[in-house]
């Protein structure tokens, strides 16, 4: 198969230099097996030239590469459109061709934390200063493309550019930050935030944001806020400019509450596990605020926290009720047709209510993931008497089943084999695949005739 014509391979660099940076790594490890001789070749090479390049570019850039997502207008976080991101590089390929040559050879021995970032933070200065002149096309793009996404886009972006080289030297120090709480944690964190005020004075929130969007989540940076403050109370972080950090953890906690409530009953496993994240998102960042900031119950945040707390409780237990009301529906029960059988026997004559069951797999999948935050979220006590409850329900309809199919007692057999496999997913569920596994053995075993009756019927 003959190689792509030139103009073929100019599309696709186009398309290529446009894509995000995980569309490019897929492609790098889709062709990383192409051989040298295929017609796909040249796009291969093509496609790893790109990836390198986006890893330098994203090398020295660092500070600012995760700030550059979608298109920028995210209201409650500080971030600029992707495209920005490749608009400034393709910016200092013009301007400074040499300085990115030797900020690429300083890689060959470059150990983060350790080697001097001089020639990248270098080269983000050269980038500050060229959107400010504003004489360079790819420089302009930039500074556009951010006024576009939000009202002096453009300055705070420079901003950020300015305040780089100190962010990097921070990230370096954000696990250790993050992670602990001492007296040399709270020094560095100091000594970077008065680095950060020292090129502006009003810096502090974007230094934080920069931090912030280095961190696995966001909210995590109220713990370099807490030790550059000393643990401040509500009033005084509330009252001062970096309080929009902590009414963002509120307005989190309240938009993952009102996701919880709007469940999906029909999604499925995959939407009771994204519920369950979200009730441990709302255990960590309440955790969080009571262990950064000094709270008070009686009002403020420490009051609306209460609430929130209050609240998921509430909103997880309402949801463990309507667990058990659906396993009841999916596995229905009604008096026996005998008048001395007073207990409810299962009812087979229909099939399983498709809807009952799979809403009830979705409350079961998210009854059994939100276990790990069962103690905090205060819903432990709910959760363990709802598992016990549907527990003692499945034994109860299991040995019914298999009695009715032992006995050759029920004429709807189809049925009932349908409803154990039904009682072993939801076993699985609330116990473990143990449990599972025992019900089906029992239900291929039910209604087998004996060893002995089968010796007798071959003889």
């Amino acid at each position: 198969m003959p190689a792509l014509s030139e103009r073929k391979m100019q599309i696709v660099r186009t398309l290529v230099e446009a894509a995000p940076d995980q569309v490019v790594g897929g492609l790098h490890a889709a062709l990383a097996g192409t051989g040298g001789d295929s017609a796909l070749a040249s796009v291969r090479r093509m496609v790893e030239s790109e990836a390198r390049d986006r890893q330098l570019r994203n090398i020295i850039l660092q500070p600012i590469v995760p700030m550059c997502v979608g298109d920028g207008r995210d209201p409650h976080n500080l971030v600029f459109p992707g495209r920005v991101l490749g608009a400034v590089w393709r910016g200092l390929k013009v301007i400074a061709p040499a300085q990115i040559a030797k900020a690429e050879l300083s890689l060959y021995d470059y150990r983060p934390g350790e080697s001097s970032t001089e020639a990248f933070d270098r080269l983000v200065r050269l980038a500050a200063e060229a959107i400010r002149a504003g004489e360079v096309r790819d420089f302009v793009v930039a500074a556009e493309a951010c006024d576009e996404a939000r009202a002096g886009g453009a300055a705070a972006f420079v901003a950020c550019l300015d305040l780089a080289p100190v962010v990097r030297a921070a990230s370096f120090r954000l696990p250790e930050w993050t992670t602990h709480f001492s007296d040399e944690v709270t020094a560095g964190a100091r000594l970077a935030y008065k680095d950060a005020v020292s090129i502006s004075e009003d810096a502090g929130p974007g230094f934080f944001e920069m931090l912030a969007a280095q961190l696995p989540h966001s909210w995590m940076v109220l713990r370099v806020i807490s030790a550059v403050m000393d643990k401040p109370t509500e009033r005084y972080l509330a009252d001062s400019e970096l309080g929009g950090f902590g009414e963002r953890v509120m307005s989190d906690i309240d938009d993952a509450l009102r996701a919880i409530s709007l469940l999906d009953l029909d999604g499925g496993s995959a939407v009771a596990v994204e519920a369950a994240k979200r009730v441990e998102l709302i255990t960590l960042q309440a955790t969080e605020l009571e262990t950064c900031v000094d709270l008070s119950r009686e009002h403020g945040w420490g009051l609306r926290l209460v609430k929130q707390r209050k609240s998921l409780a509430s909103v997880v237990e309402a949801r463990l009720r309507e667990t058990e009301k659906y396993a009841a529906q999916a596995l229905p029960t009604g008096p026996a047709k005998l008048r001395r059988i007073r207990r409810s026997i299962p009812r087979l004559n229909l099939p399983p209510d498709e809807t009952a069951v799979r809403r009830s797999l979705t409350l079961l999948a998210f009854a059994r993931e939100v276990r790990s935050s069962a103690n905090y979220g205060g819903f432990a006590a709910a959760r363990t008497k709802t598992l016990e409850k549907l527990g003692e329900m499945l034994d109860h309809y299991v040995e019914e089943v298999l009695d009715l199919l032992k006995t050759h007692e029920t004429e709807y057999e189809d049925n009932a084999r349908a409803f154990l496999t039904v009682v072993a997913e939801f076993s699985r569920l609330v116990r473990d695949d143990k449990a599972a596994d025992l019900v089906r053995r029992r239900a291929a075993a039910a209604g087998q005739p004996e060893p002995s009756a089968r010796a007798t019927a071959g003889a």
